[in-house]
């Protein structure tokens, strides 16, 4: 059985959890107007960190030099999340995965070659600042990598090699970053409207999320989150567009719904960038699953898109709605905008279901899903 035992999130929202569900909560969303931000000569739309308080923070905190504000994110969030959990991160039965689409990409405007542009560097940077003995793993995989991250970990906490993982999920924004999506004409000039048929486009955000897994049942015994199933898969559609007809996430949720029932689900927490083919498709990939009557939400209008941290922010956030019998609401959405008719609402809902799906999709025809069930059996 592998439990989800502590948890974290640091977003323009707040340091903690609890703080960001509560602005989730109150409908609050930092995603605003960026003129000239990172020397970009057009505005985007985007919610960001504030980066000297995290820099104090740090200095307050760790008081250690020569880590990246992309680092001092990861290590803060884990720091929070390690105490909770009460682990030893130095011990050689935990294992720490790091989930990042670009890590330090906005270095390679200073040095190329330096080790700082490497996700890996990081990863190990990080896992040795908590004295961890282990090689740590990198799931760097387009939009899917925070849901790929914690397969990762499942898939190694299974084979019995570790007892624990630590799994962080961080992007942060740069001019690197942004002016790829502004290329794609991807970017909505205001706050994304995810599934809504006024979208159009995505936002881009920063954030933190760490989640503890284990296996080992002593450990925070009355931790009741457990995993349930997953499934990744690539339908290799387009290096940027997704399946017109959902394949892989149609896939990804048909392989999940062997080993969870549908009466068992409070919602299923949808990708939902906003942009016009990702929700058509992901409206597609859900109705051919039989889950059109099934609640589903995107919480894209609350973060935008925060990249490798998006599949464990919203993993978390979707367990503590849960926790308190809710359907967190799509911030954004309005009025109907995709082929099929989503169970979608612009307001929280009662639920006493205990089990929800995350689902993302990426660039390349990624996939990628994961179910959590509350005091079940896995």
């Amino acid at each position: 059985m592998i439990r989800k035992i502590a948890d974290n999130i640091i977003s323009p929202l707040g340091m903690t959890t609890e703080a960001n569900l509560r602005a989730i909560l109150a409908g609050e969303s930092q995603l605003r107007p960026r003129p000239g931000q990172f020397d970009l000569p057009e505005t985007f739309c985007g919610s960001l960190i504030d980066r000297g308080m995290i820099s104090r923070l740090f200095r307050e905190n760790i008081c250690e030099e020569g880590y990246t504000f992309f680092e001092q994110l990861c290590i803060l969030s884990a720091m929070a999340v390690i105490k909770e959990a009460g682990i030893d991160p130095a011990d050689k039965g935990v294992l720490f995965v790091l989930s990042s689409t670009k890590g330090n990409v906005d270095k390679l405007e200073e040095d190329c070659g330096s080790e700082a542009c490497y996700i890996a560097g990081s990863a190990e940077r990080i896992a040795r600042h908590f004295g961890n003995p282990n090689t740590p793993i990198v799931a760097s995989n387009a939009c899917i990598s925070g849901v790929c991250a914690q397969i990762a970990a499942i898939r190694q906490l299974l084979t019995g090699r570790y007892r624990t993982a630590v799994v962080i999920g961080c992007d942060v924004l740069s001019k690197f970053i942004v002016s790829g999506f502004q290329s794609f004409k991807a970017l909505s000039p205001e706050p994304c409207k995810p599934y809504d048929k006024a979208r159009v486009g995505l936002n881009l955000g920063e954030a933190a999320g760490t989640i503890i897994l284990t296996a080992e049942d002593g450990l925070r015994p009355e931790a009741d989150w457990q995993y349930a199933a997953c499934s990744i898969h690539n339908d290799a559609n387009h290096i940027s567009g997704p399946s017109r007809t959902g394949e892989g996430s149609y896939r990804v949720l048909m392989d999940i719904l062997a080993g969870v029932g549908k009466d068992e689900l409070a919602f299923v927490n949808a990708h939902g960038t906003a942009t016009a083919y990702n929700d058509e498709m992901e409206s597609i990939a859900i109705h051919r699953a039989g889950l059109d009557d099934i609640p589903v939400n995107g919480l894209k209008g609350y973060y935008g898109h925060t990249l490798g941290a998006a599949g464990v922010i919203e993993t978390i956030l979707s367990m503590h709605a849960i926790d308190r019998g809710t359907v967190l609401p799509t911030r954004g959405y309005a009025e109907q905008g995709t082929t099929y008719r989503l169970n979608i609402s612009d307001k929280a809902r009662a639920t006493e279901r205990k089990t929800f799906i995350k689902i993302l999709s990426g660039f390349g025809g990624s996939n990628a899903g994961i179910a959590y069930r509350k005091g079940g059996n896995a």
